[in-house]
């Protein structure tokens, strides 16, 4: 037996293995908090305090508080940061990006009935597409348009239908399905990495300084927050369609996936919505009747 292959299929179980317990929960953490947000109760007297609400859980009660300010500097010795499943969700996916699909980038990426290419030049387009995907997608948030939700959100639409048409010219059309994913999670992890902790540190900072920290820090890491919320549900079906080929080898896949990703956010934004006691069901029922059509579409058109 060759040790090598057998190695690298054991690290590759143990990484996905990982990839996925790390996923739920940081997939767990962004609902919670989301829904905590919603939950709290704001019409409170304290001036110091932002929202409040009491939970149940295995027996207990338990009682969450949201502050206006910093709580005191002992507290802060037990401050629990919710950053590790983020950053072991996008560690794995990165290692299980080189040794399953760069390690054999010539069987995996490369489909010369799509563009005959060399398999060093495929991955460089596949490293070059997360960066540049990041980049363009940080530069929409610190710009104007972030202000506008409907013309932010269309044009964040039209990149993903242009990217996930423009991948699937550029490699085998499994490894383009999932890169759409792999720009996804990137952009989370990103979110967290480069917004969201660095922002908390600097409050934290302050804090310890005792002085008043900048709420524009908060607003900001909140609202990359919500984006990874949003991006939640897409992410996790990109993770579980390589298993279905109707899916990803159909001729329009990079339609389907589009349209899955609409579908997705809808769904995403009424439990958001019920979170905040704005009961839309109709949004529910709009995703799931498109979800069913897209089904009954992929039947009669086939291949």
């Amino acid at each position: 037996m060759e040790y090598l292959p057998y190695t690298l299929k054991w690290l590759e179980l143990l990484l996905r293995w990982g990839h996925v317990l790390f996923a739920i929960l940081w997939v767990g953490n962004s609902f919670l908090f989301n829904y905590l947000d919603n939950k709290l109760n704001k019409n409170i007297s304290n001036e110091d305090i932002d929202g409040e609400g009491y939970l149940m859980h295995s027996g207990f009660y338990y009682k969450l508080t949201r502050l206006k300010k910093s709580p005191p500097l002992n507290y802060l010795k037990h401050l629990v940061i919710f950053k590790w499943q983020s950053y072991l969700t996008f560690i794995s996916g990165i290692l299980l990006l080189a040794i399953v699909y760069y390690y054999n980038s010539g069987v995996l990426m490369v489909d010369k009935r799509v563009l005959e290419i060399s398999p060093f030049y495929a991955i460089v387009i596949s490293i070059s597409s997360l960066l540049v995907s990041w980049f363009a997608y940080d530069l929409l948030c610190k710009s104007s348009l972030i202000k506008n939700d409907i013309l932010f959100n269309l044009i964040i639409l039209i990149l993903l239908v242009l990217v996930s048409f423009g991948l699937t010219k550029l490699f085998g059309p499994k490894f383009a399905f999932l890169s759409v994913g792999l720009i996804i999670g990137t952009n989370m992890f990103a979110n967290v990495f480069t917004v969201i902790i660095p922002n908390q540190m600097n409050i934290i900072n302050s804090s310890k300084k005792n002085e008043k920290f900048d709420t524009s820090l908060s607003l900001a890491a909140k609202q990359r927050s919500i984006h990874n919320n949003y991006s939640t549900f897409l992410v996790l079906f990109i993770m579980l369609s390589g298993h279905y080929s109707f899916i990803v080898y159909h001729k329009y896949n990079w339609l389907i996936l589009s349209l899955i990703a609409i579908i997705s956010v809808a769904a995403r934004h009424y439990f958001n919505l019920r979170g905040r006691n704005i009961h839309r069901l109709y949004i529910l029922i709009c995703s799931i009747l498109s979800l069913v059509a897209l089904a009954v579409l992929l039947l009669i058109f086939k291949n």
